[in-house]
């Protein structure tokens, strides 16, 4: 299994300063549940965000997949950036040291 990390990031910055639409409440909790199951299935490794809420925040998760194609497919099928509520990038990765 190789390691992936996605980066996300909302499109539209606001969602975190001034509050989420119920669009964007919706899409966020399908994508907690998404992870979830991801975390369930084994494949999860780590995800989180930072806390602030300016257009600097972004979130992460960092996961393992089979190929380059599956991990596409994992960050694709993320609920929040499949409904566009937010922007992906997906990056190999290797986890180095962890607590």
């Amino acid at each position: 299994m190789n390691q992936y990390l996605y980066r996300i990031k909302p499109t539209r910055p606001e969602m975190l300063s001034v509050g989420p639409t119920p669009d964007e409440t919706q899409s966020t909790e399908q994508h907690f549940v998404y992870l979830q199951q991801l975390q369930a299935a084994g494949k999860l490794i780590l995800a989180g965000r930072t806390q602030n809420t300016d257009e600097s925040s972004f979130g992460i998760v960092i996961f393992e997949a089979e190929s380059d194609e599956a991990a596409n497919e994992i960050m694709l099928n993320d609920p929040s950036v499949k409904g566009g509520v937010m922007n992906a990038w997906l990056f190999p990765y290797h986890v180095a040291l962890m607590r």
